[in-house]
Parts: structure tokens; sequence; C-alpha cells
């Protein structure tokens, strides 16, 4: 079937609406929902339902646009005082970890291709950019299962990888366009090359720091002094501050990605008007980019070019060498300085070593490339171990925590609120210290507006409204929301 301006529209629906009911039916047996993304893009595509879609250009625009959500939405999320404990070990996982991982494979790779199949004439630069193409990790599926669970992770593992996460996808990217220009270029690996491609590396990091420092600061001076009544109009305002942030930080020489994930750590850690709004208009419009962006990736792949011996063979031997070699090793280098880690924590890390969709959309930089011979074949391979890596690995993160003794309750802010049908007045919301309340039965007043009383009793730890509500606060805060109309007046009654 050919995507035509007629029937465009119901494939959307279709395919939206395939994969929302796939991820929550794959959420009941631990099965990440990123499969299951890529999964619903396969069957509907030319070997299933028949959907021609074969642009690699178009797949990398819609990849770019959507991690550049994706990663500022991460790092909107991101506390600096959870991520200050482990600021450097996840940094140098994110940076030193990504470069051995490159470097560990690639050479495997080198020797695999020249051992099982010579006559491909696999080159160390083609090898090493499947390497680095490979080498980020996505730990987004991971903290959909443990979250679903309440499932919490001991000894800072959790803020650990989602920092190493966040920010290693700027390294790997950098990797693959100093690569991809080296083999374009036809130039040999020489000193003054290695020390002109660290040159680059280093600027681009440097930029992209600068940059994601001063946009995300000037999205909160503009969001703030933005002054509109229509509050819908914020959200829109974010988005267009995201895209100025990645686009202007890519004409400037620095890194978009690292840009864009910064900016959101600036504005999540800033006061911002309307926030709790924004993030979670953000949630949605992450899920929705995750999910576009997977499905397109799914229907560029034919698996009938990856259910092959040249493919399957080397992308098994791969795919366990990095789960079960490359990764561990590039970890425990990486964490030799670190004594915060023990060995299951440091075991646990190398096993959460999960490729997702970040490294495919770096496989079609290499399948644009009119000078790579073997790029639709890297292309095949990385999809391939990326399936791989979540059948495994993703599969197994929460028994895995469980059998390595790393696993604690983990006690979830609860955000459902049901109001009674009379009331129809504008709410209010505001975070408060949980040290306000004393413990027992004691009857506190919060004021959450000028004109907005909320009277709660906290009693073992929980938190009771006049209506008989319960909260359950994570951390030391907590929500309150109130009606300005009817909490009044019900705050009126008890004083």
């Amino acid at each position: 079937m050919e995507i035509t301006l007629s029937n465009i529209m119901f494939l959307a629906a279709v395919l939206l609406l395939l994969s929302v009911y796939a991820a929550k039916a794959g959420s009941r047996f631990g099965v990440p929902t990123l499969v299951l993304f890529l999964g619903v893009g396969m069957l509907c595509g030319v070997d299933g339902f028949g959907i021609h879609f074969d642009s690699a250009e178009a797949v990398q625009f819609i990849g770019m646009t959507a991690l550049s959500i994706i990663l500022f939405s991460g790092g909107l999320d991101t506390a600096i005082k959870d991520i200050r404990p482990i600021a450097g070990p996840g940094i140098v996982l994110a940076t030193v970890g990504v470069l051995l991982t490159a470097g560990i494979t690639g050479a495997f790779i080198y020797f695999l291709f020249n051992w099982i199949a010579p006559e491909a004439h696999f080159g160390i630069m083609e090898s090493l950019l499947l390497a680095s193409i490979m080498s980020s990790t996505d730990s987004a599926s991971v903290f959909s299962i443990l979250n679903s669970s309440r499932t919490g992770l001991k000894q800072n593992l959790k803020p650990t990888l989602e920092l190493e996460s966040g920010s290693n996808d700027p390294m790997a990217y950098l990797l693959v366009i100093i690569l991809i220009s080296i083999i374009e270029s036809g130039a040999q690996m020489s000193a003054p090359l290695i020390w002109k491609s660290l040159a680059m590396l280093a600027t681009q990091l440097a930029l992209g720091i600068m940059c994601g420092v001063a946009f995300g600061w000037i999205t909160v001076q503009l969001v703030n002094r933005l002054r509109i009544a229509n509050e819908f109009l914020y959200p829109v305002m974010m988005i267009g501050c995201v895209f100025l942030s990645f686009s202007l930080t890519e004409m400037l020489g620095g890194n978009s990605y690292l840009a864009v994930y910064i900016a959101g750590v600036v504005v999540g850690n800033m006061k911002l008007s309307l926030k709790r709004s924004i993030t979670t208009f953000f949630g949605g419009f992450t899920w929705l980019s995750q999910i576009i962006m997977f499905l397109s990736l799914g229907l560029l792949v034919n698996p009938h070019e990856l259910l092959t011996p040249h493919v399957i063979i080397p992308g098994l031997l791969l795919g366990l060498f990095m789960i079960l070699a490359g990764r561990p090793l590039s970890v425990f280098i990486s964490l030799l300085p670190f004594r915060n880690f023990t060995l299951k924590a440091r075991a646990y890390i190398s096993w959460v070593g999960l490729r997702g969709a970040v490294p495919i959309i770096f496989a079609t930089y290499a399948l644009v490339s009119p000078e790579l011979l073997h790029a639709r074949y890297i292309f095949n391979m990385v999809f391939f171990i990326t399936l791989l890596s979540l059948l495994i690995q993703g599969t197994t993160v929460r028994s895995m925590a469980q059998w390595l003794g790393l696993t604690e309750e983990c006690h979830q802010r609860e955000f459902n609120v049901d109001f009674p049908d009379e009331i129809t007045a504008e709410t209010a919301e505001k975070e408060v210290d949980a040290a306000m309340l004393a413990d027992g039965n004691t009857l506190s007043e919060v004021r959450i507006a000028p004109d907005t009383l909320v009277m709660l009793i906290k009693r073992n730890g929980a938190y009771l409204v006049p209506t008989g509500k319960t909260r359950l606060f994570l951390g030391d805060k907590l929500l309150l929301i109130s009606s300005a109309a009817s909490r009044t007046q019900k705050a009126k009654t008890h004083r």
C-alpha cells in the first residue's frame, strides 16, 4: 500500500491505536514498549500489510525531531539534587564508556568479519562506525518496566542510568559523524587526523554545554514573561524554544543533542510559569514522538533482509559479545575510580546496556551516505542487534535486579484527583514541604492560593483532605490540589 494524501490520516490512526494497545498488552508481560512499537511498524510494512515507506531521509528527520523532544523532556524531569551525588560516574559512563564500547566492539567486529566473511572487505573504519552507532544506550523502556511494577533500585542506580542514557547520545553521534566524514573523504587513519577528530569532539561538546545552559535560561525568561491569558500557548512556546535551541546550536557548530538535554535540565530546575501544566503536556508529547519515531523505523526495515544467515549469524555473535563482554568491560573500566558502587551494582549497570531507537536513527546517517558500500547491511545489523538486546536484556531488567538483590520498594506519587461533579470552579495546585505538617492527628491549614485554603490531617504518613481522599507523597514534597470555589468555603467551615 502506497502512502497517499487520501489515506495518510487513516493509516496514522490505525498505527497509533495499534501501538497503544500493544504497549498496554506488553506491559503485563514485561516486554519493552520499544519492541512493540517497532513490531507494529514492521507488521504494517512491505513484508506485512504492505505499507511502502523507504525514505531514510524522512526517517532521519523524524528521528532528529523526536529525539530533540525526548532528550529535552528527559532533562526536564532530571532533578539536579538527584544527579549531583552520581554526576561523576554518570558523565564518565556517557563519555569514556561510549569511547571504550566503540573501540572494544570495533576491534571485535573487524576480526569477526575478516574471519567469517573476508570477501566482504569490511575495513577497520567501517567496523568502528558500526560499533559507534551501537555505543549509546537507551534506558527509557527499562524504567517504564520498573515504574509500572513500583520497583526501585538501590545505590542510586536509577539516576545513574538515567543520566548516562540521557547524555551518552551526543558522544555516539559525534563519533558517527566523524567516522562517516573520514570514510567519505577517503582519508587514512593518522596521528594528525586523530588529533583533528579529538579537537572537533571537544569543540562540539563545549559548545553544546554552553548553548544548552544559555538557551535553557533564555527559555525560562521568555516563558515567565509571556503574560498571556491562554495558558495552552505556553507549551507551544516551549516547543518553539526546544527546536530553536537545537537548530541554533547546530548552526554554531555545537552538539545539538547535548544542548537540548542540558536546556531541559536548566528549565526543569528553575522556577517556571505553569510548570506542572508544561511538564504534563511534554509527557504526552514525548510519548507521541517516541511512537511516531519507532513506527517509522519499523516501517523502514524489511524483515526478509534480517532473516538471512549473513545477518543472523554475525548479528548473534556481535550482540552476545556486546552484552557479555563489550558493555561489561567498558563499564568496569570506566567505574574504576569510583568506589561507591558494589560489584553487583557494576554488574547491573553492565546488564542494562540496552540498545534502542537512537542507534537505529544513527544508522540512517550511514544509510543516506553515498560513499558507504555496506550502508544497508550496517542498518540491518544495527536493527537486528537492537531487537536482540531488547528481547534478552529488556525482558530481564526486573528479574536481574531482584537476582542481584538491588531492588527496593518504590513509593510513587499519585496525581489522579477526583472532584465531585458539582465542582466546576477553577482549580489551584501547589507543591509544599511535607515537613510543614506534623504527624499524628494534627489539623493543618495550607494556603495554596490567595483565596484558597486546604485543611489536611496527617496520619501515619498519609494526608487526608476534608473530602476524605487520601494523598500519598514522594520524598519531602506533597502535591496539593484544590478548587478555589468550594474548598475555600470548606476551609472556612473548619476554622
